[in-house]
């Protein structure tokens, strides 16, 4: 069926034009123009959003494709287009609007927020329309682009209750509108955020950081942040907690360490004192990510720095030595292993703590073991390299 004999949904036309979108592009206020239109307005000087007269502190938009696949479904199915898709849709599109007016208070905001959390909670499907209308980015600028200094309890709720959204809504959507916060006065939010907010809301960031780390779209701004010193210091002074928090730094961590760069000034920022610390509380507890964070300590070990950093530990050979074998479960046992051999192999101060810490117990232990094969055959090398050494020493 021809456009011109079908009513265009207000949905898909553009607001500066008023015709059917053909490009579709969101901008980094979460408001959609067709590409041409919004390149014209940009070109004439203008550095604000033409709905909302926000000032544009990021030019580049992100191409709405969950937008123009509908609009495309739309063109070719003519009446027989669903029309309960629309009626899905323009309830939300009035909740996003709710959102964006500057004359909503933070309360309004919330609410609006709330409504939209019980809406997908009850509506699953409704996820994808709020990606349609551009609603995840409109939400990251709302969160990321001023920090309100006083924290108050209300403003607590809503950063925390819209974190909890984006991350309900990236699984469904495109990593590249997170690429905003590469725009430094929305990074330092991001780490101001990290630095004074709530365990939830911290929970939330660290794992708003392992969405980042996933994703070759992101990985620039995954190399950002490994750079940002005041958010490697507090990250890794949470993993030395002992709570619930501290498992999701972990993951953090784990993500950020996918960048050479990034394991480098983690190794500067003690990473590795962190994850000991971690290691030993996480022997009082009945689950926890010891074995991600011997894992980490593993990987990190082939940086000089975290060698020396571990030898140093008054605590560090001692918490390695423990993971090798626990009654539990054998996770970490091999990294534990491999780990032992990087630092003995050339470190006599390293192999002295290790058999004061009971290290040959410990291996043997691991050899009767239902552990894999792999994992013996390292604890036998092991074993002999502490056997050789000795032997050279004496």
């Amino acid at each position: 069926m021809k456009e011109a004999q079908m009513t265009i949904p207000d949905l898909f036309t553009c607001p500066i034009s008023l015709d059917l979108f053909t490009d579709p592009v969101t901008l980094c206020t979460g408001q959609t123009y067709d590409r041409s239109s919004i390149e014209k307005w940009l070109a004439a000087g203008n550095l604000t959003c033409p709905v909302t007269m926000q000032k544009l502190h990021d030019l580049s938009f992100v191409p709405n494709h969950n937008l123009r696949h509908l609009i495309e479904q739309w063109r070719q199915m003519g009446h027989q287009f669903d029309p309960d898709c629309l009626t899905t849709i323009d309830p939300l599109v009035s909740l996003k609007h709710n959102l964006e007016s500057p004359e909503a208070t933070l309360q309004d905001k919330l609410q609006t927020l709330e409504n939209i959390r019980v809406l997908t909670e009850e509506t699953p499907s409704s996820n994808s329309f709020l990606l349609r209308i551009g609603f995840l980015p409109l939400l990251l600028q709302l969160l990321f682009e001023k920090v309100d200094p006083e924290f108050s309890q209300e403003y607590v709720r809503f950063v925390a209750l819209g974190l909890s959204c984006v991350l309900r809504l990236l699984p469904f959507g495109e990593l590249e509108c997170l690429n905003m916060l590469k725009e430094e006065s929305m990074l330092e939010s991001f780490v101001v955020l990290f630095e004074h907010g709530t365990a939830m809301i911290k929970q939330s960031l660290c794992h708003l950081v392992g969405e980042i780390s996933s994703s070759s779209e992101t990985r620039e701004l995954c190399a950002m942040i490994g750079k940002h010193q005041r958010f490697l210091h507090r990250i890794v002074s949470l993993i030395q907690q002992n709570s619930e928090t501290s498992d999701a730094g972990i993951k953090a961590i784990s993500a950020l360490c996918c960048l050479e760069s990034n394991r480098e000034n983690l190794v500067r920022q003690g990473l590795i004192n962190g994850l000991i610390t971690y290691i030993l509380n996480s022997e009082r507890k009945e689950r926890s990510l010891a074995a991600t964070a011997m894992a980490r300590l593993e990987q990190l070990l082939r940086i000089e720095r975290a060698k020396e950093a571990l030898i140093n530990n008054p605590h560090g050979v001692k918490a390695v030595v423990n993971m090798v074998f626990r009654v539990s479960d054998h996770e970490g046992s091999e990294s534990a292993v491999n780990s032992l051999m990087m630092v003995c192999h050339e470190s006599l101060q390293a192999r002295e703590k290790a058999i004061a810490a009971g290290v040959l117990t410990q291996l043997l232990l691991l050899l009767q073991s239902q552990c894999s094969g792999r994992t013996k055959t390292k604890a036998m090398t092991l074993l002999k390299l502490l056997r050789s050494k000795w032997a050279e020493e004496k």
